[in-house]
Order: structure tokens, then sequence, then C-alpha cells
């Protein structure tokens, strides 16, 4: 099923977004970071050591807030990675990344393990508009 409409548009831009996973007490843990998508899912792109990789390999119902520039502009969706992918097309997707929000490839070191995508498929979408707002 295609993303909305809105939440590829807020994926695409230079906006953050705030993701939030479960730890393995049932505890949310929330982080604002950068933000993607393709046509069925919202692409979070992470080390596979990190907390919120961890989580979702054990739990995958996610959350991600996207925050547009105006405070009414936002996109949440609640889903669950669906999928991983690693390897070179990760290390390629953090540099496209990188160069949209900073407008050069990824500089900070990247772990042994290297990257992650996480493909996050919606279950819910609530966006202003999708509200009647």
């Amino acid at each position: 099923m295609p993303l909305d409409e809105d939440v590829t548009r807020l994926a695409k831009g230079k906006n953050l977004a705030t993701v939030v996973t479960l730890m393995p007490s049932g505890q949310p843990q929330a982080l604002l970071t950068w933000v993607d998508a393709d046509d069925e899912h919202v692409l979070v792109n992470t080390e596979p050591q990190r907390q919120r990789a961890r989580n979702v390999a054990r739990d995958p119902r996610i959350t991600v807030l996207i925050h547009g520039e105006d405070s009414q502009d936002w996109a949440e969706v609640r889903g669950h990675v669906a999928e991983t992918v690693d390897g070179e097309e990760a290390r390629r997707h953090i540099d496209e990344l990188s160069r949209k929000y900073t407008g050069h490839d990824f500089t900070a070191p990247v772990g042994p393990h290297g990257r992650v995508i996480l493909k996050v498929t919606p279950d819910k979408v609530n966006t202003p508009r999708l509200l009647g707002r």
C-alpha cells in the first residue's frame, strides 16, 4: 500500500523525526533522527548495535513522528519494522541522508557492524489533514 502523501512529503523533505521503540522493560525510547521514505515504507537508518535496532529486532512495533517546519505540519506513523536492509545499500543510504541534511556524505565513523535501514510499514497514520484539522 502506498504511503500517505503527507508522510512521503515530510519524510523526503529535510525534516527530522522522533522515532519511538520499546525497551525490554516496555519503557518507550524516543530519539530525534533523520528520516526518508520509499513508495511504501518510512526509512530509518541506524547501526545494528544501537538500542533502537535491538529494540525492533525483539519487538518490531515502532512509531515515527515526522516534524515539518510549521507546528501544524507533521505526520505520525504507527507501524512495525517489516524488513531490515544492511550492507552496501544501507551504507549508500546513510550518505544520501547526510547529503540531504548536511550537504555532504556521512563523515562520522561507521561502526564495525555497518549500517542498517529499518523499513517501517504503517499500521496507522495520523496527520492534521487526516484528523480534519
